[in-house]
């Protein structure tokens, strides 16, 4: 539930208030178990990055190298049919630049998920990077509903498609499954 109302207001705009009504729980209760509305969004940032790995650990299983990170773009691809993770994911970015309580947590966290691909066999600091880079390009793609579906060697002919004025691959001007609810439990 928090992590869907941040996707939608960012840190700045969403009320402890809000939260609680939609938890189903009051505004001290909601206190009590997470201290206050910083520790509330770092838990919500660490619950995100955390299903984020544990998806690219699954489906790097009993890959290495290039087919590895393959698998795990096919699979972030997915993941980012779930709206509000990626609104939550650039809404936390986005905060980043300007938040000194926060921006420390998603930076380890984001050294802890460059460890872990680094760390699958014959996925090298390089491979790593541009991985990392296409998903950051994914994301803005969906945001801006342009298709992304296209596989990694595929994805620059279809953006030069795209950019030069072809309808493909133009998605619509909402992200995936944007109906204003959650697309996950």
């Amino acid at each position: 539930m928090a992590i869907a109302e941040f996707a939608r207001g960012g840190y700045n705009g969403t009320s402890t208030e809000t939260i609680a009504r939609g938890a189903g729980v009051s505004q001290p209760y909601l206190f009590r178990l997470f201290g206050d509305k910083s520790a509330l969004y770092a838990k919500c940032v660490e619950q995100a990055f955390a299903e984020t790995e544990a998806e690219l650990r699954d489906a790097a299983a009993g890959h290495a190298g290039a087919a590895a990170i393959a698998a795990m773009g096919r699979r972030y691809r997915r993941l980012l049919a779930d709206a509000t993770s990626t609104r939550f994911q650039l809404q936390m970015y986005a905060g980043a630049l300007g938040d000194e309580r926060h921006r420390p947590i998603a930076r380890e966290l984001k050294a802890k998920l460059f460890r872990f691909i680094t760390s699958i066999e014959g996925v090298d600091a390089a491979m790593a990077t541009d991985f990392l880079a296409t998903g950051m390009l994914l994301n803005v793609l969906a945001a801006l509903g342009i298709d992304y579906s296209s596989d990694r060697q595929e994805l620059p002919a279809a953006l030069a498609a795209w950019a030069h004025g072809a309808t493909r691959p133009v998605a619509g001007d909402r992200l995936p499954g944007a109906s204003g609810h959650s697309t996950s439990g």
